[in-house]
């Protein structure tokens, strides 16, 4: 069993993003191509090994090579969506994102033959079967195994924050949701996902990821799929939390708080600052906010003394970080709303092509 290690952690502030996608037809429909894309054919040079499809076969999966820098994330990320959507178009597809596909109904879709998502199926059953879920994860090097868990672990507040500004799965299965992120609410139906409670330390969360794997509770690492963790390989945390998201500036954004917050509780770490240590239930309640009412959401605040709406939140930190992409964010149409009101003032092919992925 593969496992990780604290000699993993090296290096602050490195970068990576993995991005799902979806593998549609000519009209932008869900259709199975990621066989052709992944094993058929070669990918671009930038692809190569970086490319997999995860559990459905319209369920498509990109890795940046390592970023050293913030200021190389956006051109990188511009260059893995474009081979992409290249490879794809060679072979007669389109690529979209979102973090559902409205029109993708999962009892008409095929899941992938690869053996580690037979065995999830088999082992999970009905919530690994309907998990037509897409997401943007975020990578940030961080040279301390024990400042790694004690990042992931105070970034637990402000993930609810990202999903609620990220928020762009208002429909699941054909169905308006009522949600502004049912992506979120599906995924969660799967173990070892959602919200992670606090570990003391890397070894704390070492005896954890051990457990898990000799008593078969994982198939591997990377079945802890929570919305923040310290990733034991990779030697970075790892934020999980954004719905997909078909507009490059959306994903920078998310990618720049993510690395500006983890920055910045580097420095706390270092001047040792105490942690918050927040019960689950109340980080959960500020999920469920942000799975509801998305950019309209209010929170908790982060001394539990009352609630603070998602506007306030983001001009505090763009103030404090000295970052302004999810103010942009904020500030324009969600990703829920814009669907709604395409479908409803267009119809369903505007707003499949609303989903396409953007690549300048």
């Amino acid at each position: 069993m593969e496992r990780g290690s604290p000699e993993s952690f090296t290096r602050m502030g490195t970068l990576g993003i993995e991005e799902e996608f979806f593998v549609v037809d000519e009209h932008g429909r869900p259709t199975s191509g990621s066989d052709e894309l992944v094993y058929e054919h070669d990918p671009p040079e930038i692809l190569d090994g970086r490319l997999d499809h995860e559990l459905f076969k319209f369920v498509i999966e990109t890795q940046t090579p390592l970023i050293e820098a913030l200021d190389e994330a956006h051109g990188t990320m511009l260059e893995v969506r474009e081979a992409l959507v290249e490879h794809a178009a060679t072979h007669g597809f389109q690529v979209a994102a979102a973090g559902l596909h409205p029109l993708a109904t999962w009892r008409e879709l095929e899941h992938a033959e690869k053996p580690r998502y037979r065995s999830q199926l088999d082992r999970i059953q009905y919530p690994q079967h309907r998990n037509t879920t897409a997401g943007v994860h975020v990578h940030v090097g961080v040279d301390d195994a024990d400042k790694a868990v004690w990042i992931a672990n105070e970034l637990r507040w402000y993930v609810p924050i990202m999903l609620a500004l990220s928020a762009n799965s208002p429909y699941w299965n054909g169905y308006d949701t009522g949600l502004e992120s049912a992506r979120a609410k599906i995924f969660e139906g799967l173990p070892n996902t959602g919200m992670p409670t606090h570990f003391e330390d890397y070894e704390a969360f070492d005896e954890y990821e051990r457990l898990m794997l000799e008593t078969d509770a994982i198939g591997d690492r990377g079945e802890l799929w929570f919305d923040v963790r310290p990733h034991t390989g990779h030697g970075t945390v790892e934020i999980r939390t954004p719905d997909g998201q078909a507009d490059a500036d959306v994903v920078m954004a998310f990618v720049e708080y993510s690395h500006a917050l983890v920055e910045s509780l580097a420095e706390e770490y270092a001047d040792g600052t105490p942690g918050y240590r927040h019960r689950r239930e109340l980080l959960d309640e500020n999920k469920w906010r942000a799975i509801r009412y998305g950019h309209d959401a209010d929170f908790i605040d982060r001394d539990l003394e009352g609630t603070v709406d998602l506007g306030e939140v983001v001009d505090r930190e763009c103030e404090r970080l000295g970052i302004d992409g999810i103010k942009a964010v904020y500030e324009r149409e969600s990703g829920s709303s814009r669907q709604r009101r395409l479908l409803e003032e267009a119809g369903v092919d505007a707003l499949c092509e609303s989903l396409l992925i953007e690549t300048a």
